[in-house]
């Protein structure tokens, strides 16, 4: 599922759902403006009431096709109280962007976090921004996959919740190049120490090709060590599920690894050209891991989408207890 439960065994990493990234989008929209969207915490608010206060959220963007970030923006949150969080956000430019602590030039603090029905939206210099409880756009039949595809027509994501972070800005506040790669990270500062716990740009990566005890490790890694490391074990997984010859499957994974989402901005989007709320993953992971058998899990994009920021749709009311 997506990027959902990114830790061993499906499940969050460090077992802590506000910790798990679910999905990354990266588009424009009219005004050359660029939006970056980070989303966390499966099931929200099931799995955690409200951004986890230790760690470090960030998404990353890479100018010039070094597989290095060049610019990142950083998101931490206080403790929660009575309901209630703040968040501060900071961008860093060069060697503190590619640093996984908090550096750069504060571009808002202590704003409110969103927990109910309607968003907080931050208007700082050029950015918008909002954080909070937003209805999770990622759409697939799951039932059906572990089904060895007997489709069942039914959406798991219709009715989930996420936490999202939402950033828009004008295009020339990463590159004047519209080419730019993008990904995001969270880390956990624990005993004084702060670890990457989960990082990923492209949509079922982990799911499909990372043994469970590799995740761990993947988590942790460096997206420029990505296809030294993972060409050959995840060359054999295409051979195995897709029947892929071992040229063809290289071929194929060039397109994820390094696990950077490449963005033109001169071409409209649509994955992997960065990702829009409504692209179809499933199918294209699908496709991919099946070698073309299978191209469609028969389900369509969310309906709640916003127009306008933050995009991402209301959050869905708590079922019924029981």
């Amino acid at each position: 599922m997506s990027h959902h439960l990114s830790g061993p065994n499906l499940r969050s990493p460090m077992g802590d759902a506000r910790l798990d990234m679910t999905d990354l989008f990266v588009f424009t929209v009219p005004g050359d403006r660029t939006v970056l969207i980070m989303n966390v915490n499966p099931v929200a608010p099931t799995g955690g009431a409200a951004f986890h206060p230790d760690a470090v959220y960030r998404i990353n963007v890479d100018t010039d096709g070094d597989h290095q970030a060049d610019v990142a923006f950083s998101f931490v949150f206080s403790q929660s109280e009575n309901g209630r969080q703040t968040v501060t956000v900071h961008r860093a430019e060069g060697a503190q962007a590619r640093q996984h602590d908090v550096g750069g030039t504060r571009i808002t603090a202590d704003e409110p976090v969103a927990f109910g029905a309607e968003p907080v939206v931050v208007a700082s210099g050029p950015y918008l921004f909002s954080a909070g409880l937003r209805s999770d756009p990622f759409f697939a039949d799951l039932d059906g996959i572990v089904r060895d595809f007997q489709w069942t027509g039914t959406d798991w994501g219709a009715d989930k919740n996420v936490f999202g972070i939402v950033l828009e800005m004008p295009d020339g506040e990463l590159s004047p190049d519209p080419v730019i790669g993008v990904w995001g990270r969270v880390s956990l500062r624990r005993n004084g120490q702060l670890t990457s716990v989960d990082r990923g740009a492209h949509p079922s990566l982990t799911a499909y090709f990372n043994a469970e005890d590799a995740k761990d490790a993947y988590n942790a890694a460096e997206p420029a060590d990505d296809w030294h490391a993972y060409r050959e074990p995840w060359t054999a997984v295409l051979q195995h599920t897709g029947g892929y010859d071992p040229q063809a499957a290289e071929e194929a994974l060039r397109t994820v690894l390094p696990d950077i989402l490449r963005y033109d901005r001169s071409k409209p989007a649509a994955y992997p050209n960065g990702r829009t709320l409504t692209d179809d993953v499933t199918s294209a992971r699908l496709a991919m891991v099946s070698g073309g058998k299978v191209t469609s899990d028969h389900i369509g994009p969310h309906t709640d989408l916003l127009p306008d920021f933050p995009y991402l749709g209301h959050p869905h009311p708590a079922p019924p207890a029981g």
